[in-house]
């Protein structure tokens, strides 16, 4: 008999494959990482077995679901379960709480297909109650820095050639500011906490105990940090990174221009370079209130005329127009408030080398 697997480390540690026999609504809400949706029933299904159970009991929703998964529907559905065993004889199925779906869904494998394919015990809850104690236990044993510094420094520049950093803006799949949307849309919120959790359980496998992260907002894109993170983050020590303007403008004329247009183009063809104008556009609009009338209308004639000019010629330069004017008088005053706002809690700043160099002593001599 196929025994229930409990070690939720080593699954998510080791990326073991997992086959989520949830019904695709559920799915959506909320997942783990490389996980294949292979449902016993889809949404429809599910919500009439739901009414019949709250309305008639277990046993008559069960033969509900019998009738209505059978046939040539139950032949395709352990076809999919079978392929995707026999690929990852390594992996693990589950459904929600570890109970009749992922049971039956075994029992057909077995019966059908001739393949003993073990289950997750406890199912998403458990290893969704795993990851959320994952975090509240690192919060609570490990040190953490946050990495400062003005809009177009680099900063995950940096956190990614850390060993121990925590690259929350990748996690959302967002950039962080009012700009920050990419062509690809954001993961579900506990999508996002799942995968900053699994981050952190594999990095203090590894050994670590101490963690760099940018200093966000609540919020990145739409995706919020868990509150514990974001309460301590309104405490820890910071280190600021620093940059020239000059070196500032054409890091963004890079990242949300020349690369983000680029990516519209890459996942929407032809009509990529129309979705990025608008997505640039509607960003501007977004600050709006905040930049003022006379402050908007400028910098939306800038960008206007910037983007004509890229589809006529393919040249980026009048970008720079509307880029420096944001930084300027919208993104440094803000900033500059808050660097005096956290002064004291910054222990170092500087340009990106110097910044690499301590935050990586600052490890060892944790050590």
């Amino acid at each position: 008999m196929l025994r229930d697997c409990t070690d939720y480390r080593d699954i998510f540690v080791n990326d073991r494959p997992m086959m989520d026999a949830r019904a695709p609504i559920e799915f959506a809400h909320g997942a783990f990482p490389g996980v294949v949706n292979l449902p016993l029933m889809n949404d429809v299904e599910r919500q009439k077995i739901g009414t019949c159970y709250k309305q008639h009991g277990q046993q008559a929703a069960i033969e509900l679901g019998h009738q209505m998964v059978a046939g040539p529907v139950k032949a395709e559905r352990i076809q999919a379960w079978a392929d995707f065993a026999r690929a990852h004889p390594e992996g693990y199925l589950y459904c929600f709480r570890g109970g009749l779906r992922s049971q039956i869904t075994q029992q057909w494998l077995r019966d059908e297909a001739g393949i003993d394919y073990p289950r997750v015990g406890g199912g998403y809850k458990a290893m969704r109650s795993f990851l959320i104690d994952t975090v509240e236990q690192a919060i609570a044993q490990c040190d953490f820095v946050l990495l400062g510094g003005m809009t177009g420094t680099g900063k995950t520049e940096v956190l990614v050639q850390l060993r121990n950093g925590l690259d929350l803006e990748g996690h959302a799949n967002h950039r962080g500011s009012s700009f920050g949307k990419r062509a690809t849309g954001q993961p579900s919120n506990i999508d996002f906490e799942n995968r900053l959790a699994i981050d952190i359980l594999k990095k203090r496998d590894a050994g670590i105990g101490q963690f760099v992260l940018e200093d966000e907002s609540r919020v990145v894109g739409s995706c919020a940090l868990p509150l514990p993170l974001y309460q301590g983050m309104q405490q820890y020590p910071m280190v600021w990174l620093e940059d020239s303007f000059a070196d500032r403008v054409e890091r963004i004329l890079r990242d949300y221009v020349v690369d983000l247009s680029a990516e519209f183009s890459q996942v929407h063809g032809e009509e990529g370079f129309a979705l990025f104008s608008e997505r640039l556009l509607e960003s501007l609009n977004n600050v709006q209130k905040r930049l003022g009338g006379e402050r908007h209308r400028r910098m939306f004639s800038l960008m206007e005329a910037a983007l004509a000019e890229q589809v006529r010629s393919g040249s980026v330069d009048l970008h720079r127009g509307w880029i420096e004017g944001l930084l300027r008088e919208y993104y440094d005053p803000m900033y500059v408030f808050q660097r005096e706002k956290k002064g004291g809690r910054i222990e170092f700043a500087g340009e990106r080398g110097a910044v690499i160099e301590y935050l990586r002593q600052r490890v060892s001599q944790k050590t």
